[in-house]
């Protein structure tokens, strides 16, 4: 079985990374030779609660995860031939057990389901697989000449912006930016020469690409370029990408309006895809950095036994769950807990692990489709200010 555990039979999901020292949670397992074997046990035993579950084939093998909202109705629905879809079916028919852990609410269900498939990799399971989805950051580095790359681990002397889903459209963004700020992107090897660094007298090389021909690139190859207007350029894309558009788009957009009333149309469709790849590139990091600054907070949870949990999280990432605190031990527990997620953090900590990026994305959409929960949150400062309240009580 590919992940954390080998060949070894399955015996359980593993721990939860939320709760790692409570070891293990339970799960109910019922096994049947046929779908028919397993729909009795099924119906008799699955509760109607929040949960993730999973499907064994006859190796063991774990072929399957996912969540519910209610664990009895969504694993009932895999036996109702003429509604499921075909997927269902298919993986109803190589297993030959179903295995399943209660959760205690949807959102608790979300996390543990992406946590689970990132360790035990389901073949079945295309969404949350560490390795279906190509992620990358946008980095500005490589001396002496820095430009914009793709890469998967940033470099520490490089700024990084992202994570982003390595596609296609995302290569093509990144040679747009560094066309359109006359960023080199040449290979290491290329010599880079400054006039600082050249004789009084000493002539102009020549350029290592077409690209200074086609006027996409400042040619700090050729000994002509001063190195402080190279930095500037390079300021400039920092600029962009930290958040700054308006210095960009709007210019291009009307240069692309003025190309078209001259009827330039050629130019002015150059532009325009310029203009739209950049857009959408800008987009897509606004989107994250609104998540990394604004989704920071405390996101107190009722669970389907009464049980308040709080979720801790930083940067749209969830960092810890801790019971909420009604009394002075759970109160120092959940302020050790605050402290060691919000103080002293910095925003490249948390940019860093590109693997985390699936977790944001199921907070995000959590927040999306149910705006209304923002309104229970309770920022770091208010949480603390509820734990010193417990702490400074006498109850045990």
């Amino acid at each position: 079985m590919d992940g954390w555990f080998g060949d070894e039979p399955f015996r359980d999901f593993g721990p939860n990374g939320l709760l790692p020292a409570a070891g293990p949670p339970p799960v109910q397992v019922i096994r049947g030779q046929r779908s028919a074997a397993l729909r009795a046990p099924l119906k008799m035993l699955c509760p109607s609660k929040p949960g993730v579950y999973g499907m064994l084939d006859s190796d063991g093998e774990l072929i399957y995860l996912g969540k519910a909202k209610c664990l009895r109705t969504r694993l009932l629905s895999y036996f109702r031939a003429r509604s499921r879809p075909p997927k269902a079916g298919r993986i109803l028919r190589e297993a030959r057990a179903i295995v399943w852990e209660i959760c205690g609410h949807e959102f608790a269900a979300l996390l543990r389901e992406q946590e689970l498939i990132r360790r035990w990799r389901p073949r079945c399971n295309v969404q949350g697989q560490p390795l279906r989805r190509r992620l990358a950051f946008l980095c500005v580095g490589r001396a002496p000449a820095p430009y914009v790359f793709l890469t998967r681990q940033p470099p520490a002397a490089a700024a990084a912006f992202g994570p982003v889903n390595w596609t296609q459209r995302t290569i093509k963004a990144v040679q747009r930016i560094n066309d359109h700020f006359r960023l080199r992107d040449c290979p290491q090897s290329q010599n880079i020469v400054f006039p600082e660094q050249r004789g009084l007298f000493s002539l102009a090389l020549a350029p290592g690409c077409v690209r200074a021909e086609l006027a996409t690139c400042s040619a700090p190859c050729t000994g002509t370029l001063p190195q402080a207007d190279y930095a500037a350029q390079v300021q400039a894309v920092l600029r962009f990408l930290g958040g700054d558009p308006d210095r960009v788009l709007p210019a291009l957009e009307r240069d692309m309006h003025g190309a078209a009333k001259l009827q330039q149309f050629e130019r002015a469709g150059v532009l325009r895809d310029l203009w739209n790849d950049l857009t959408w590139l800008s987009e897509q990091l606004a989107r994250l950095r609104h998540a990394q600054e604004a989704m920071s907070f405390v996101y107190p949870v009722t669970g389907w036994d009464g049980a308040v949990h709080w979720y801790i999280i930083h940067g749209a990432r969830v960092l810890a769950r801790v019971p909420a605190p009604f009394n002075s031990a759970m109160a120092r527990h959940a302020a050790t807990a605050l402290d060691a997620a919000y103080t002293g953090k910095r925003l490249d900590q948390l940019l860093a692990p590109y693997e985390h990026h699936d977790g944001r994305l199921i907070v995000m959409q959590w927040f999306r489709q149910f705006p209304g929960q923002r309104k229970k949150t309770l920022t770091p400062k208010q949480a603390l200010a509820l734990c010193d309240r417990y702490a400074a009580s006498k109850s045990a």
